[in-house]
């Protein structure tokens, strides 16, 4: 599986609870290494400068990972949070989070793993209690897992992005028709 990481979600704590992948299937795990983990971070655009991460960072964000899927699929299902997701969240939440700094060159983003994690707990908190609640979606790959935010016209958006999932159905669904049809 392609261990790049992707940002198709719509919102960066969306994006972080997709960094399990295909939950219900193979189970692929982007956090492998401390290095992933920071990889992520940068490539987020959360950060521009990251302390590098340890082992027990990864943990800690697989943890708050998985307090957000859990509480993103509640609210996305209309069902009443889960109390131990929710206490998870809130307690990486009231951590110090990333501080914007200004610098010579504009404004500059140095981090702890740490920081980085309280960032994304913030964001995920504000939108699990914000206006958006009510566009998000599961991806109709049945193999993938993401939530994504669907902000199409009339709300039909069916893939959490067409090159990662749509295409793959689609190109599916044509050479079935094709199967059939010979």
């Amino acid at each position: 599986m392609n261990l790049e990481h992707v940002f198709v979600c719509g919102h960066p704590s969306l994006d972080f609870a997709a960094t399990l992948r295909a939950r219900r299937t193979a189970r692929f795990e982007m956090f492998v290494t401390p290095e992933r983990l920071n990889a992520w971070y940068l490539e987020s655009g959360l950060v521009d400068a990251i302390t590098p991460a340890e082992e027990s960072d990864v943990r800690a964000a697989m943890t708050v990972r998985e307090a957000v899927y859990r509480l993103l699929t509640d609210r996305r299902l209309g069902e009443g949070f889960d109390r131990e997701a929710l206490a998870v969240l809130n307690a990486a939440a009231r951590r110090t989070p990333v501080t914007p700094q200004l610098a010579l060159a504009g404004r500059h983003n140095e981090a702890t793993p740490d920081q980085a994690l309280a960032t994304v707990a913030r964001q995920a908190v504000e939108l699990l209690g914000g206006p958006d609640v009510p566009l998000l979606k599961e991806c109709g790959n049945p193999e993938c897992t993401r939530v994504y935010i669907d902000r199409s016209r009339g709300m039909r958006r069916q893939w959490c992005g067409m090159e990662s999932c749509g295409n793959k159905i689609k190109a599916a669904a044509y050479r079935a028709r094709k199967k059939t049809g010979a």
